[in-house]
């Protein structure tokens, strides 16, 4: 008899309860939020809004995505960086408590990390029925020139390309959808 690895578990839908509390009114305390903003940190705030969608186009209610992401200068929250004084660059927000499965961030604007990588936010996706988590990442859709030369988005073809874009939807808002499977199926790193 050989033993092999044990196969994952779903890894939901706890996010209420455990990882999300405050959003759905539990007396617990988030780690993280959905909003991210800092009144030490200068930088264009935004608003990154969306929805998970299953392969026929329906929201599904309860997804959890964590977001990443450098400060408005480009730089990671490290101990190396102290420019960034109390912005972690980490969010979380379920899509069960907003109206359509909807879920939110309230951030700054990134810079770019470095002159190749157009500005982005790293997202990750927690559901019920994935085994494991998928990440993904969100471009911004009036960065054309950064776009033009990220390594990343210039690997893709232009369709598979779009669906990592994030249109504007205001003054200071995105809109950025996740398709799961079909059509329009947003590309899916495997990390």
């Amino acid at each position: 008899m050989t033993r092999g690895q044990t196969p994952s578990q779903t890894v939901g839908p706890f996010f209420a309860y455990g990882l999300t509390p405050e959003q759905y009114g539990y007396a617990f305390r988030s780690l993280a939020g959905a909003d991210l903003r800092d009144p030490a940190v200068t930088g264009r705030e935004i608003v990154i809004e969306g929805q998970v969608l299953d392969g026929a186009g329906a929201p599904i209610p309860d997804a959890m995505i964590e977001i990443w992401q450098a400060d408005p200068e480009g730089r990671y929250a490290a101990p190396r960086d102290r420019g960034n004084r109390g912005f972690t660059g980490f969010g979380r927000c379920g899509t069960g408590s907003a109206e359509e499965g909807r879920f939110y961030f309230k951030t700054y604007k990134p810079g770019a990390v470095d002159d190749r990588q157009a500005p982005h936010i790293s997202l990750v996706v927690f559901m019920r029925g994935l085994l494991s988590h998928v990440y993904t990442r969100l471009y911004f859709a009036d960065e054309t020139e950064a776009n033009a030369r990220d390594p990343l988005l210039t690997s893709l073809e232009p369709a598979r390309r779009e669906t990592l874009i994030a249109e504007p939807s205001g003054p200071s808002a995105y809109r950025f959808d996740i398709h799961m499977q079909g059509e329009r199926e947003t590309v899916f790193f495997d990390v």
